[in-house]
């Protein structure tokens, strides 16, 4: 299964990266991912178990993702039941006020009945995520300053001459 999404966002490439870097919070805004426990974190990576649920099924997963932060960071499976798991987060800046995202993702389960029941509801919870960032975003990044044009004044109007 691919998936690809992307979303032009009224914040910041560094600000919207901290939020998809700080995997410790996911539970908090992500209603199917109900558990993490980071593992690694530095400058160049960040790693960790997550346990994600939806409509009664349970899957545990581990990831270990490189990353160059405020633009970059690929997700790499270490544990869980796929066959096939990679994808990436690309932010690109535009402006000190927004920036575009794309999120890809690869994925198979490695066995047909876990796929069958599992695909379905990993596919809309995956599809979900650009938006559910956007929203954790907006409710808790300030607001971006408006963007306003630099004016010019006006030329004062030429002194009209006295009647004569």
């Amino acid at each position: 299964m691919h998936v690809h999404r992307t979303a032009l966002v009224a914040h910041p490439a560094g600000h919207l990266f901290a939020l998809i870097e700080a995997v410790e919070h996911y539970p908090a805004f992500l209603p199917w991912c109900r558990a993490v426990q980071v593992l690694e974190r530095s400058d160049e990576v960040v790693a960790a178990r997550l346990e994600l649920a939806w409509a009664g099924l349970r899957l545990g997963i581990a990831t270990r993702n490189p990353k160059r932060a405020p633009t970059w960071m690929a997700i790499t499976l270490q544990e869980g039941p796929f066959r096939h798991f990679s994808g990436q987060w690309q932010l690109t800046p535009l402006a000190e006020w927004g920036c575009r995202v794309e999120f890809s993702l690869d994925y198979e389960f490695d066995t047909a009945l876990i796929g069958s029941i599992a695909t379905p509801l990993f596919d809309k919870a995956v599809n979900s995520l650009v938006d559910a960032f956007v929203r954790r975003a907006d409710a808790m990044l300030p607001a971006p300053a408006p963007v306003t044009p630099s004016a010019t004044p006006a030329p004062a109007p030429a002194p009209t001459p006295p009647p004569s």
